[in-house]
């Protein structure tokens, strides 16, 4: 019995330093989160003091209020986007990801390779062709267009995804349903859909978060238009107030909120579904 102490205790000695370095790394990478919270509370004359202080001293919501007077429609209009390339890429990814994984299509390995290779394409080429194509189709400066530029970032990711986890759902499960008369859409639906929940969700909250802190696409196919996302409306808010940095990261901070808040509440299934497939029986 003494041992095991004693064994705990050094390995407790062993480790208590690994802790520290963890918690000092961390304080480092969340920092700026708390610079951004601490100034957005700040008056804009005490953030001319040198240097400003790591409290606010006189609180004020005045920058919050500001978000609330001009940044509420690039906040909507980023939450339909959003919205719209998580259903989009859902409706494309599934089915795909499904075909690959068990109905094994002829070329399905080079697919997935293409789909691999897609995911490196530089985002700024790929804003360059869609503003070819969307000057031809009159789609220029439109919420649609975004959301199909956006999806094409999540969809290569979300199948491989869909992929992986499909491959781990058991062969005779899909062949009673067969045997019971479910065709390939109806297995798919009603048995494959809801068994990939975890993968449902991890695709969905990636998408996202890519189409709502996409500044590439909405730069250049959505500039200037009446209906902007969020990341626009800071950028263009940096130039025009360079000077008021409390309203400046009030902005920052509530366009953050949605996702922070989304990827707290959806951990859990996303550590299960991009993990799938990893190990296999």
């Amino acid at each position: 019995m003494t041992g095991v102490v004693v064994t705990r205790r050094n390995r407790h000695r062993r480790t208590w330093w690994k802790t520290a370095i963890g918690l000092v790394l961390t304080a480092i990478m969340l920092f700026p989160v708390y610079w951004m919270l601490n100034v957005s509370f700040t008056r804009d004359q005490d953030m001319r003091k040198s240097p400003p202080g790591l409290f606010p001293t006189d609180a004020t919501l005045e920058g919050y209020r500001a978000v609330v007077d001009q940044q509420l429609p690039y906040l909507g209009t980023s939450l339909v986007i959003g919205l719209g390339t998580v259903v989009l890429t859902v409706a494309l990814a599934a089915p795909a990801g499904y075909a690959l994984a068990k109905l094994r299509p002829r070329g399905g390995g080079l697919l997935s390779f293409v789909l691999l290779a897609a995911q490196m394409i530089p985002g700024i080429i790929m804003a360059m062709g869609f503003y070819a194509i969307y000057l031809s189709l009159g789609l220029l400066q439109s919420v649609p267009g975004l959301i199909v530029a956006d999806s094409t970032l999540a969809v290569p990711f979300a199948v491989l995804i869909f992929t992986a986890f499909m491959s781990g759902i058991p062969g005779e499960l899909l062949q009673a349903a067969k045997t019971d008369g479910a065709g390939a859409v109806r297995t798919f639906w009603s048995i494959v859909m809801p068994m990939s929940r975890n993968a449902v969700v991890t695709v969905s909250l990636f998408a996202f978060l890519w189409s709502w802190s996409d500044f590439i696409f909405a730069s250049t196919l959505a500039s200037g238009g009446a209906h902007q996302p969020i990341t626009l409306g800071i950028y263009q808010y940096i130039g025009n107030n360079n000077q008021e940095w409390n309203a400046i990261m009030a902005t920052a901070v509530v366009a953050s909120l949605p996702a922070a808040v989304i990827l707290v509440l959806a951990q859990r299934y996303v550590a299960a579904g991009v993990t799938a497939g990893a190990v296999k029986d």
